[in-house]
């Protein structure tokens, strides 16, 4: 079994927290024998990998062969955690199971740019040069440049980026929020 390195609970909200449950459930349950782990974590969290869906999953207690249940930190990201739950339910009783929507397509497409924009701005471009790079077919003079939309949108990439490298990173593990 290889050894990996998984993510706190408190940061990944999809970081599963299961423990024997205190009633017996109404009909068949979740048990520690239907887990098999496919790695074991170095804090002893397992990663599952089942019907195609990943999951980490850390135990409190001795689980043994009694039925689980999932603990839930009430937290502002309870949704995420709550949606978690409900994709592994899915996937252990082979139900539909919803799309992780953590990292969209889109998003993933604007992660990609920002770091493009960070890495020109590291190497120290200006935002005009970057903007000029990474929307093709703007070629902007200086005199419209201050005002151009191009050029708020690269400076917006430029300062996600930033806050992206220099820990951010972290927020790929929720979903995105309205503002």
């Amino acid at each position: 079994m290889t050894t990996v390195i998984s993510w706190t609970l408190t940061a990944d909200p999809f970081k599963l927290l299961l423990a024997p449950s205190p009633a017996s459930p109404a009909g068949r349950g979740v048990t520690s024998e239907i887990i098999s782990p496919t790695h074991l974590s170095a804090d002893e969290s397992i990663r599952l990998a089942a019907n195609g869906q990943m999951f980490d999953i850390a135990f409190h207690g001795e689980a043994g062969d009694a039925s689980l249940a999932a603990l839930v930190i009430l937290d502002d990201i309870t949704p995420d955690r709550l949606q978690a739950i409900d994709r592994f339910w899915s996937t252990m009783w082979r139900r539909k199971t919803a799309p992780d929507e953590r990292l969209t397509t889109p998003r993933r497409q604007r992660m990609r740019t920002m770091l493009r924009a960070v890495d020109a701005h590291y190497a120290g471009e200006t935002y005009r040069a970057i903007g000029e790079i990474l929307f093709l077919g703007y070629q902007i003079d200086a005199q419209s440049w201050v005002g151009n939309s191009v050029r708020e949108t690269t400076i917006r990439l430029v300062r996600d980026g930033v806050k992206l490298v220099e820990g951010g990173y972290r927020s790929l593990l929720r979903r995105p929020r309205r503002s």
